[in-house]
């Protein structure tokens, strides 16, 4: 799930990342402003979600997957598109 908060004098968006994956032990967001090398680690919560916060440039398509137990490459559902990657796959779309 992807909830963002707007602010009307800031040219950035508040976007909190929450993804619920049973078996999950470690969760991380790779790709954000294009950034595939650096990760992301999401906080797990009581519940067992994992979420996270990031203020991101709006006007911008944001791409990203959540890599789980640094093994498993998932997209979010619930992202606001899904776009053909280089691999074959898709990734997720954030759209500010």
């Amino acid at each position: 799930m992807v909830q963002k908060t707007y602010f009307k004098t800031k040219d950035y968006c508040k976007v909190k990342f929450i993804l619920n994956h049973e078996n999950a032990e470690t969760v991380e967001i790779l790709g954000l402003n294009s950034d595939w090398e650096n990760s992301i680690v999401m906080s797990k919560k009581k519940d067992g979600t994992f979420s996270t916060e990031v203020s991101l440039q709006k006007d911008l398509q944001h791409e990203f997957k959540y890599l789980v137990n640094q093994t498993e490459w998932i997209n979010d559902p619930e992202a606001d598109a899904q776009l053909p990657n280089e691999y074959g796959g898709t990734n997720s779309v954030v759209i500010l």
